[in-house]
């Protein structure tokens, strides 16, 4: 850190009142005229008017001088919570002997490594991003070994700061220059080196053997010590300089990070024991080490913050109420404008720069670079240029996948320049631009994961799973909350995050993650958009139900999607009451199914041929379950047509298996093999495991009623019982592997297994079947499974 930016000048006075005083005064004697004139003209009783006016300018002056003995008040505050620096402040640019360092806590092992190294070593130099503490280190280990240098040791500051406090790196050759007068070499002779080059070889040549050690602080770039390299014969250099040094050829480097939370503690309780504060056994309490941390472990904030507390005469718990006051209320107070203004490595960034690492303290998560790009509100180009230089100021960290996120430990201190440096309606575009950019993305990568594609293997999969963690905070975080969405989002923000939440629900529906797509639809309905539109809240509860279903609790998704009904419009309602005839008819309620999909079918808009294919299907399966195949093949061919025209080889597939059913219930046995084989074609194809069972079950179980229709005697029988085995074997497996009912395939596996096997191998397929209906609820394939185990004991009672 530069001793310069650690000195305070008292700030002038802000120009607004100035300007202010000024309105007031000539206000007043406008004021004065006005009333008098008017007075004359109307009344001349309406003298008070001039007595009212000039007692409000006096008003207005006294609250004037209140906030100008204020001010004056802070800025004499400010200085005196600053402690002492731990380097004496030197005038940049000019040779001084080596000064002091005071206040020095910690770090023992990294100065010793320094006085080892410079021993040994022609040119040494310590690491670290601004303000981590280089400089005090390298001044503390100079001056340990200052005694081997007996022909002098020089510190020079290679950061210059003009009057407005606008730091500058001083170029290479006014750092050889200084060192050349200092060295004493003439101006003529110095003038005369035109280049570079020439100027180094002169200061290499006045030093000669002279055991010389030199101090060079705040060098920000490898070009500004590349001329003393290699060093003269017996002269030694030790530098404290930023990241961009790594790598300099002839340099023994060492990397600098933040003090650990041990010496950060240390510090703070020594700066507040300077300050004069009596309190004892600061390093032991808890609160402490939490404040340093909030302060992300940076010496001077956290020095600043142990001589604030001696200040005010507060102990650590008063201090730490009061920073997280103001973080947890959005509040900013004298506290946190204390700690804002002392981060020096904050403020030696660029401004835009700054303002990409406050607005980074609103993501959670780490984000790609059009991310950050639509976050702050700027091209590609710029926002790589911001990205770049945060990330040689150690403020972000790259993840592998090329994403950027703000270091952990300093989080905290983002956010409380976020609160005290962006108004809140910045933050609130800043929110609403992020949200929008992911809403686009997640669109346009969500139609890629259905219905077609396998899911996980597509860009949209490797997408949504690589920004779940983010997509997930934005969506189920409460809003309001500190570090979340606004309470009050505007209506921008509003359409582009529930556009988001459906794309989220549509990749989770599509892996089957089914509980993390019921957090979105919760999350939904406890929002502000959801509260401000029936319809959303309609969406939100339709979701829910087909959440519900799918994991097979058709009472709640019943009672949720009757919620939808009742809340959405014509196009959105008829897709409840599908839903919701799905959903009774899972409970057995064919009568109300059959209802509600005929009124769905009524509501349907003619262009929606993917709404009206679903319909039909759910009519169709109705009517399969009311024993009237007739009409359900009327419904599924419709549907199978419908779902090919739009392209939705799922529901097809789905469509083609349920016509099956129909079709060999009618009697039309090469039609329903025709219409399985053509489903189970389909079903790999899109990744649906589920629909795949089911296909494989229905054709299985056809099969193995022909076989048994044949007899178990019959050679065509036994093929057609070992086709249907395969068949069954293969549903077995997928539902086992997915946790899904397995009751009605292993009752078909029986029937099989009583050709194939005999009625031992019979019977434990049959009982397992029980076992297994009984657990998921299936009260009708129990009773079958019971009624095949009664037939086969009643012929061993008869005989």
């Amino acid at each position: 850190m530069s001793p310069r930016e650690q000195t305070h000048r008292p700030a002038r006075p802000q120009r607004w009142q100035w300007v202010l005083t000024a309105s007031i005064a000539v206000g007043s004697v406008v004021g004065g005229i006005a009333s008098n004139i008017l007075a004359d003209m109307i009344d001349p009783k309406l003298g008070p008017i001039t007595w009212i006016i000039a007692a409000a300018g006096v008003v207005l002056v006294g609250v004037l001088a209140t906030l100008e003995v204020r001010s004056r008040r802070a800025l004499q505050a400010g200085p005196a919570v600053e402690p002492k620096p731990p380097v004496s402040v030197q005038e940049a640019g000019v040779p001084v002997n080596l000064p002091d360092t005071t206040g020095f806590v910690g770090r023992r092992s990294v100065v010793d490594w320094l006085g080892d190294a410079v021993r040994t070593e022609h040119a040494v130099a310590l690491l670290g991003r601004r303000a981590v503490g280089t400089s005090a280190c390298v001044v503390q280990a100079a001056n340990a070994v200052r005694n081997h240098y007996p022909d002098g040791q020089l510190y020079l500051d290679l950061r210059k700061t003009d009057r407005r406090g606008t730091a500058r790196s001083l170029r290479p050759r006014e750092v050889v220059d200084a060192l050349c007068r200092t060295a004493g070499i003439d101006e003529a002779a110095l003038s005369r080196a035109t280049d570079l080059d020439a100027a180094a070889t002169l200061l290499r040549t006045a030093l000669g053997d002279r055991k010389i050690l030199l101090v060079l602080d705040n060098v920000d770039s490898p070009d500004q010590v590349r001329p003393l390299l290699p060093p003269a014969r017996r002269c030694r250099l030790l530098i404290a300089g930023g990241p961009t040094l790594h790598g300099l050829k002839g340099v023994r480097t060492r990397h600098l990070a933040e003090p650990s939370a041990e010496d950060a503690v240390e510090l703070f309780a020594a700066a507040a024991r300077d300050a004069g504060s009596v309190r004892r056994g600061l390093q032991s309490e808890p609160t402490v080490r939490r404040i340093v941390e909030l302060a992300g472990r940076q010496p001077h904030a956290v020095r600043v913050l142990g001589s604030w507390l001696a200040a005010q005469g507060w102990s650590a718990p008063d201090l730490e109420t009061a920073l997280r006051h103001g973080l947890d209320n959005g509040r900013v107070d004298a506290t946190l404008t204390l700690l804002a203004r002392r981060d020096r490595a904050y403020a030696g960034l660029a401004a835009d720069t700054r303002r990409l690492v406050r607005l980074l303290a609103l993501v959670p998560h780490p984000v790609s670079r059009n991310a950050v790009a639509a976050l702050t509100g700027t091209n590609r180009g710029h926002t790589d240029r911001m990205l770049d230089q945060a990330a040689e100021s150690a403020f972000v960290t790259v993840t592998p996948d090329g994403r950027y996120r703000l270091r952990p430990l300093l989080v905290h201190y983002a956010q409380v320049h976020l609160l005290c440096d962006e108004p809140p309606r910045r933050r609130v575009a800043a929110q609403a631009r992020l949200v929008r950019y992911l809403a686009r993305q997640a669109e346009r990568y969500a139609e890629t994961v259905l219905p077609d594609q396998p899911s996980g293997t597509e860009p949209g999969g490797s997408w949504f799973a690589r920004h779940e963690a983010l997509l997930g905070s934005l969506i189920c975080e409460p809003w309001g909350r500190p570090g979340a969405l606004p309470a009050n989002p505007p209506r921008r923000m509003r359409r582009w995050w529930l556009r988001l939440a459906v794309a989220l629900c549509t990749w989770y529906a599509s892996t089957g993650r089914l509980d993390d797509w019921a957090a979105v639809c919760r999350a939904v309905l406890n929002s502000p958009v959801a509260r401000q539109s029936a319809a959303v809240a309609g969406w939100a509860h339709n979701e829910l139900g087909a959440v519900y279903r799918w994991q097979g609790d058709p009472h709640r998704a019943a009672v949720e999607l009757t919620a939808a009904v009742a809340l959405r419009h014509r196009r959105g309602a008829a897709q409840s009451r599908t839903n919701l005839g799905l959903a009774l008819l899972d409970q057995g309620d064919v009568d109300g199914a059959l209802d509600q999909l005929q009124r769905a079918r009524q509501q349907r808009s003619p262009s929606d041929r993917a709404g009206q294919a679903l319909t039909e299907l759910g009519l169709g399966v109705a009517f399969l379950a009311r024993d009237e195949p007739r009409f359900a093949g009327r419904h599924l061919i419709r549907a199978a047509n419908q779902f090919e025209v739009v392209g939705d080889r799922r529901g097809y597939a789905a469509a083609l298996t349920n016509l099956a059913l129909a079709q060999w219930s009618l009697g039309e046995r090469l039609d329903a093999a025709q219409a399985w084989s053509a489903a189970l074609e389909c079903h790999p194809a899109v990744q649906d495991r589920q629909g795949q069972a089911a296909a494989l079950l229905n054709a299985g179980a056809i099969v193995a009623a022909g076989a048994v229709a044949a007899g178990a005697g019959q050679q065509g029988s036994r093929r057609r019982a070992a086709q249907a085995r395969e068949l069954l074997q293969q549903s077995l497996r997928i539902r086992q592997d997915d946790g899904r009912p397995t009751g009605r395939t292993l009752l078909h596996l029986g029937d099989v297994a009583r050709i194939l096997d005999g009625p031992d191998d019979a019977r434990q397929h049959w009982e397992a079947a029980v076992e297994a209906c009984e657990k998921a609820g299936d009260a009708d394939g129990a009773a079958a499974a019971r009624a095949r185990l009664s037939d086969q004991d009643a012929p061993a009672e008869n005989s």
